[in-house]
């Protein structure tokens, strides 16, 4: 009855580890719920909006970055990776933070940025005094070439050379990414005692795990040698997309130093290491970075957050890319997150933007694997649209107007519709409020029972009442040009997840010994035809 073609991938349910198949919200803190009127979102913003994320239903709350920061990539430029910035509240915050949680039954996990930190950091600060201070050797610093160009021909992610001339030591110093984000030098072991101190500070003070930023550039080439050229794509925006990465990032040393982070993390309990593993290379990093048993738990990359397009075959690629072999790790799978626009301004295609929310939605939490809903998502919010004078990203300003940019996707949480600025702020927000998103807003939804937020607690609660969802093996049974039916599990506790990718309808009928547990514009499945955007979960019997 099914086409089989693509290579089956199933495996047995396996854990009982709390991550595992977790549901897990992200917040961008900037952006949820500003407590004390200044724009800006912060942690007693957060706490006061606990209640709705628990209401989802998901496990935990990944929080990106709250950390002592200059701001200038919004805290992923840290200064002080133990405390609090003052435009987020303080340590006493983030404590009532986690207390609040755990009243609701919810697990913390911070981000960490351990390849960079910001130039006003004390380390560099002190690094950058002379070529033989104590932490002269924290960074990466390179004496000029004979001409006075930089050491090598490496190009940083937000455009120009990798490299910045600092007269003060009379050296060349490394960056990825901001000439303000120097990286560290993570190959000295002194570097790496303080990145773990770090994480065991925070890990004393409740959290239940990280996600690690960007963690294949946090090791370089000690001999520094040019990255050879990349092929034209035709989509280069960017220097750094005209290079191999092969020695700006990716060292081989780098599964070692995580052997390191994961012998501290099972020191606690049930603690979670999740990476964040962006690049050509992706794959076979996110694989090496996750191999059993002393390395990271899980990782992601960007296979559907950098797609054009939502196809059968991206959703089979991700299968075929972690087949649920016992030696490997466990994926993690975001479609929207605050790197990249949001999944209905991607992908809808001038489609019902309300229909393709949903349904997406379903199948996000159809997947094998963890998986992360941005927040946001459960509204169904498309990316914002925010004028050239009111962008806030480095890099959305930089590359205007070839991208969308990342200001889009962190615009303002809309909590009442009938508020000023919908609840979020008192005053102006640092970013501005699409007027799209007011009758989207969470008021307006909480009191619809039709609204795409019931809809997104009733697939996330789908999800943990169906534990073969969670933790069940996966195999592609159809993968067409809009037709898309896998199943999770096997044998009678298996589920057959359906959906028509596509534009038009498709012919499908629902197979006989099953029933539908969820679904999403499914009207006329039943008489053999299966409705654009439609899908459903179904159980045997």
């Amino acid at each position: 009855m099914f086409n089989t073609s693509v290579q089956p991938t199933i495996a047995e349910d396996k854990a009982t580890e709390w991550w595992r198949g977790a549901s897990i919200y992200q917040i961008y803190p900037r952006s949820f719920c500003d407590s004390n009127g200044d724009g800006i979102g912060d942690l007693p913003g957060i706490t006061s909006r606990l209640a709705h994320v628990a209401s989802l239903g998901v496990d935990a709350v990944w929080l990106s970055p709250f950390f002592k920061s200059p701001m200038k990539d919004f805290g992923y430029d840290v200064s002080d990776y133990r405390d609090v910035d003052p435009i987020f509240g303080s340590l006493e915050d983030f404590d009532r933070l986690i207390a609040r949680a755990r009243e609701l039954g919810l697990k913390i996990i911070v981000d960490q940025v351990y390849s960079h930190t910001s130039d006003q950091h004390a380390w560099f600060q002190e690094s950058r005094t002379s070529q033989e201070n104590a932490r002269a050797d924290w960074y990466i610093w390179a004496d000029a070439k004979p001409d006075g160009s930089p050491p090598s021909n490496w190009q940083s992610v937000f455009g120009g050379p990798a490299w910045t001339w600092d007269a003060r030591r009379g050296q060349y110093y490394m960056h990825n990414f901001l000439a303000s984000q120097p990286d560290l030098n993570v190959h000295n072991p002194y570097v790496q005692d303080a990145l773990l101190a770090t994480m065991r500070f925070w890990l004393d003070r409740g959290v239940d795990g990280f996600r690690l930023d960007a963690l294949n550039f946090c090791m370089h080439d000690p001999l520094l040698r040019d990255n050879p050229p990349a092929e034209d794509d035709g989509k280069r925006t960017r220097p750094f997309d005209f290079q191999r990465h092969v020695f700006n990032q990716s060292h081989p040393d780098i599964p070692a130093f995580l052997e390191r982070f994961r012998a501290l993390a099972d020191e606690y309990e049930g603690a979670f290491l999740v990476a964040e593993v962006g690049g050509d290379e992706a794959l076979k990093e996110m694989k090496l970075f996750t191999e059993p048993p002393n390395r990271l738990q899980s990782a992601y990359g960007f296979l559907f957050l950098t797609a054009d397009q939502l196809t059968p075959q991206l959703i089979a690629q991700s299968v075929e890319q972690w087949p649920s072999d016992a030696d490997e790790g466990w994926p993690s799978w975001t479609f929207s997150n605050h790197d990249a626009p949001r999944v209905v301004s991607r992908w809808a295609e001038g489609r019902d933007p309300v229909r393709f929310s949903r349904m997406a939605n379903l199948l996000l939490m159809s997947l094998r694997g963890n998986v992360f809903l941005y927040q946001g998502e459960e509204l169904g919010l498309p990316q914002a649209e925010v004028p050239f004078e009111r962008l806030q990203d480095p890099e959305a300003i930089a590359n205007w107007p070839q991208t969308l940019g990342r200001d889009g996707a962190r615009t303002p949480m809309p909590w009442a519709a009938d508020r000023l600025h919908a609840g979020f702020s008192d005053v102006e927000p640092w970013l501005p409020l699409d007027a799209r998103h007011r009758d989207l807003s969470v008021d307006v939804q909480e009191a619809d029972p039709a609204s795409t937020l019931h809809f997104t607690r009733r697939v996330i609660a789908l999800r943990d009442r169906l534990p073969v969802l969670r933790t069940g093996g996966v195999r592609i049974v159809e993968a067409g040009e809009a037709l898309l039916v896998f199943e999770r599990g096997e044998g009678a506790g298996s589920a057959l997840c359906v959906f028509n990718l596509g534009h038009e309808p498709v012919e499908w009928a629902t197979p006989q010994g099953w029933s539908v547990q969820e679904s999403v514009n499914w009207s006329g499945a039943e008489g053999g035809v299966l409705q654009p955007l439609a899908g459903a979960v179904l159980t045997r019997g």
